[in-house]
């Protein structure tokens, strides 16, 4: 008990120590928030080369001193970092600086075809807590409440922000928490609604592609549901058509946030909603094109991140894999973090079944959570009761030991009459540019 009460004091000690200033942070002058970016790009430039295998090597054999990495800009001196590196040596990533065991493994959902394990230290986690007061401001004055709103969190089993949330309860004393009820994808849409309805939220938190297809659903099926304040959306792109569609049949607000395992806070949209403000100082961003260069203002290109906060699992120039453009402008709301405009987001498809009934992508990702034998996956909706599921394996007998428990697993997501076709591939590539699709839908339906 005494160490679990002195683990708590230590948790908002460091929550404490970041927390002086944040809500000023996003209207500062731009000379200031960017002395606060290089600051630690300085800082985490030189953490990893002195505790970092990767990094190490990389300076020594390219010649670089770390020393002479004093901006986000010089940063461009460092080659693109993808996936398929990290994959090949995850370890090498890790500072030596922090025992596994005392860090935090997160997986990505793995939108790529293949999860990806990230450390987070625990002091960085508990900062996140003091940074999120900028997004919470936000939230606050769309949802009408200063504090303690009701809130449901539409989730999958496992997922991050449930884990982070058990260690937050763990590690800290954090007053006036929101009520939150957390309900899973899952579960069937006639019980997520009654839910809703016994607990009416103000908030309602999830990932886009579910919450466009529960609205849409709502409205084909007239069902009835308490209707919250605002819903915020995240972890992949809503289409324009499905934010209108919310907002003009239900007449709810909406706002999106943008956040990655690799780097919880990426960006988040203001009052106005016009684009992301980009966390410039806690997470470097900037827009590549298909050959790495730095595109114009404008422009469409690959989101490449360098964590700034995050000392477990090291990311300079990480390319996650979304596309975006960049806006050159002024927001109305005063804010002068640098704004993100279009985001396309993960290139995913919900899946509808004849029912009407959905599931997610990251419910089928969850099959494979588990299984670190299954490289890669695939899964294609040719119509709403036939599919075709792609699977890479470490070996060819791996995979026929591991097919029954993994249709069984599908039949209860899809249901029993679903004509499921497994076969078994060496590797799974990108059909053409963009990011590989682990989920595809061939008959998407409007369900409204």
């Amino acid at each position: 008990m005494l160490k679990d009460f002195a683990r708590k004091i230590y948790g908002n000690f460091i929550v404490m120590r970041h927390l002086s200033g944040q809500k000023r942070v996003p209207y500062l002058p731009q000379e200031k928030w960017q002395a606060l970016r290089d600051a630690r790009v300085r800082a985490m430039v030189r953490h990893a080369a002195a505790t970092v295998p990767h990094y190490r090597d990389l300076f020594r054999t390219e010649g670089i001193d770390p020393h002479e990495i004093r901006s986000a800009t010089d940063l461009d001196r460092l080659p693109l970092l993808d996936k398929a590196t990290i994959w090949q040596a995850p370890q090498r990533f890790l500072s030596e600086s922090y025992n596994v065991k005392n860090a935090l493994p997160l997986v990505t959902s793995g939108s790529a075809g293949k999860p990806l394990t990230v450390y987070h230290d625990h002091d960085s986690l508990l900062a996140n807590i003091a940074f999120g007061e900028r997004e919470r401001e936000v939230l606050a004055q769309l949802c009408g409440r200063g504090v303690r709103w009701r809130e449901v969190l539409l989730l999958y089993t496992g997922s991050t922000f449930g884990k982070v949330l058990k260690f937050y309860q763990q590690a800290t004393f954090i007053p006036l928490r929101p009520d939150r009820l957390f309900l899973s994808l899952a579960d069937p849409i006639e019980q997520v609604v009654e839910a809703i309805n016994r607990f009416r939220p103000d908030v309602i938190i999830g990932y886009s592609g579910y919450l466009e297809m529960l609205f849409r659903t709502l409205a084909a099926r007239s069902m009835q549901m308490h209707l919250p304040r605002l819903v915020v959306y995240g972890g992949e792109a809503m289409t324009e058509p499905g934010r209108e569609f919310i907002r003009e049949r239900f007449g709810v607000t909406l706002t999106s946030l943008y956040n990655a395992v690799e780097s919880f806070k990426i960006g988040f949209a203001c009052e106005v909603g016009n684009g992301y403000h980009l966390h410039a100082d806690l997470c470097h961003v900037k827009l590549v094109d298909s050959n790495g260069k730095t595109v114009a203002d404008g422009e469409k290109g690959e989101v490449v991140i360098s964590n700034l906060v995050n000392r477990a699992t090291v990311l300079l120039n990480y390319r996650l894999g979304d596309v975006a453009s960049r806006v050159n402008r002024k927001c109305a709301c005063g804010r002068t973090l640098p704004l993100l405009g279009e985001l396309e987001g993960r290139l995913e498809d919900i899946i509808v079944l004849p029912d009407g009934s959905f599931v997610h992508p990251l419910a089928i990702w969850g099959v494979f959570k588990g299984k670190p034998e299954v490289l890669r996956y695939q899964l294609i909706q040719h119509a709403t009761d036939r599919f075709e599921l792609r699977l890479v394996t470490t070996d060819p007998q791996t995979y026929q030991c591991l097919l029954p428990t993994i249709l069984e697993e599908f039949r209860l997501l899809l249901g029993n009459s679903a004509n499921i076709e497994v076969n078994y591939y060496q590797d799974l590539k990108a059909q053409g540019p963009g990011k590989f699709r682990a989920v595809i839908s061939a008959c998407h339906k409007n369900t409204a």
